[in-house]
């Protein structure tokens, strides 16, 4: 495939992964880690560093889109600076532990874990908890390894982390507006450690393919990110025409397909 065609597919990817990220709320990496494995597949890079390369690129796009969210709230004054900080030491260790026990891991390995993980998220939409509010913060020692734990399970997964911090914050006290915007915060920090470790942990892999850097492969990463930041605002347009219980659950069962798939 040639890279002109590669990148077209790429900028298909992005439109629909910005689209669903858009329609369902959620952030990239449970959409682009599975569609890039399938992508990868379909150009036969080797199966042993398939799901790294997919976590790794997935990371990288969620520095850029994750920076202009993170900007968005930071203006409107929706992040909790001092919890971000408190969370930030822990997030940026985390992440760069997660990446080395993928890199430890199997790629097929890496993908069973990552099916049972979306499989969990599925559950958790399909069953509609929301995230317990809370009224005391705990101190940093607890903040710090809440961040560990969050920005380890991120990157591991290459997912953005608010499926894990919006219901940690919620605990702590925040507002779902607070959560939300803080969460986007401490995003940015995991994809950024995460991807370079990526790199590092991938680099001179001689099962790479042409245009990957370490376990991120540039022209995906330039294509999801030049679709999918518009086609976000589409998915939120058709999110206002559709209820919430169907957007959850429809979102559940797609991500229970996901999930089979990488077990099966």
């Amino acid at each position: 495939m040639s890279l002109l065609a590669s990148l077209a597919g790429y900028l298909v990817l992005g439109t629909l992964a910005g689209t669903m990220a858009g329609l369902y709320g959620v952030g990239g990496g449970l959409i682009i880690v599975p569609a890039l494995t399938l992508a990868f597949g379909w150009q036969g890079v080797a199966p042993e560093v398939t799901m790294h390369l997919a976590v790794g690129t997935s990371l990288a796009t969620i520095v850029v889109t994750g920076a202009s969210s993170a900007w968005g709230h930071y203006r409107r004054g929706s992040i909790r600076n001092d919890w971000f900080l408190a969370l930030l030491p822990g997030l940026m260790l985390g992440a760069v532990a997660g990446v080395f026990v993928a890199g430890s891991l199997s790629g097929g390995r890496l993908g069973t874990l990552f099916g049972l993980f979306v499989l969990l998220v599925a559950l958790k939409m399909a069953l509609g908890r929301g995230p317990k509010p809370g009224s005391v913060a705990p101190g940093r020692a607890a903040m710090g390894l809440a961040g560990a734990v969050i920005g380890g399970v991120s990157a591991l997964f290459g997912i953005g982390g608010g499926t894990l911090s919006v219901p940690w914050l919620s605990r702590c006290g925040a507002t779902m507006t607070q959560a939300v915007g803080t969460s986007s915060a401490c995003g940015l920090p995991i994809a950024l450690f995460g991807a370079a470790s990526f790199v590092v942990v991938g680099w001179g892999n001689p099962l790479l393919p042409a245009g990957a850097i370490g376990f991120v492969m540039l022209p995906a990463l330039l294509g999801i990110v030049l679709a999918s930041v518009p086609f976000a605002r589409l998915g939120v347009l058709l999110a206002h025409r559709l209820s919430a219980r169907t957007l959850r659950l429809s979102f559940a069962v797609l991500l229970t397909a996901v999930g089979l798939k990488f077990l099966l």
